[in-house]
């Protein structure tokens, strides 16, 4: 998946992301990947992204989110490419 992040200065994600009830995150042990089902086709995401919209469940912020996923992976620095990911998917609905 790629994300420019031009594109999405427009609109701010969501505060509490929830994935739209018309698509189906599922892990595909076949393709040992992350997709994201819909009608319309399939999305298939990288494991990042997969990490970053699994926690998107209406409960968590965006900050949450980026917390959850630094103190996981003992990394800093990673809000840009959340928000970014998740601007992302604003403009394609992936969320209600």
């Amino acid at each position: 998946m790629h994300f420019d992040t031009a594109s999405n200065a427009l609109e701010p994600p969501p505060a509490l992301p929830h994935l739209s009830r018309r698509l189906r995150l599922q892990y595909e042990s076949a393709q040992t990947r992350w997709v994201l089902r819909s009608s319309e086709g399939t999305v298939q995401l990288n494991d990042s992204a997969a990490e970053i919209l699994r926690r998107c469940d209406g409960r968590h912020t965006v900050a949450d989110i980026v917390c959850e996923l630094e103190g996981l992976f003992d990394i800093q620095g990673i809000a840009p490419q959340v928000q970014a990911l998740l601007a992302d998917g604003l403009r394609r609905g992936w969320f209600d």
